[in-house]
């Protein structure tokens, strides 16, 4: 059995900001967000009609999105409107997510991550 070489230094760069915006896309409420958006751009009040979800709810997350900057808000009365900030770059991303799983063979269920994250003491 051979051991491969430890490279000598990361392959990569990981930054605070690189955490933020991988917390912004886990949360599947946010995803759903975005999903919606792709479809053009959308008022807090549509959102929350689609989303059957309370408006300071549409709120807090579209916030989440915006801070990261995955979302433009504009102003036009009293409306916000929301929309992609960069949807080939979002649909990129996404897309490089699944030849990731798809290469590693891995098959992932959100109910078993979330299974995993109660597990006490490191027990499978």
């Amino acid at each position: 059995m051979t051991i491969d070489a430890i490279p000598a230094e990361p392959q990569f760069e990981v930054a605070d900001s690189h955490a933020a915006l991988f917390h912004a896309l886990a949360e599947p409420t946010r995803l759903a967000l975005l999903q919606h958006l792709s479809t053009g751009e959308h008022r807090v009040r549509d959102l929350v009609e689609h989303m059957h979800l309370a408006q300071s709810t549409v709120s807090k997350h579209l916030s989440c999105l915006r801070d990261c900057g995955l979302v433009t808000a504009r102003t036009e009365g009293r409306a916000s409107w929301f929309a992609l900030t960069d949807l080939p770059r979002l649909s990129d991303l996404l897309e490089a997510a699944d030849d990731l799983l798809d290469t590693s063979g891995t098959t992932l269920s959100l109910k078993n991550h979330r299974d995993h994250e109660n597990l006490k003491d490191g027990g499978l």
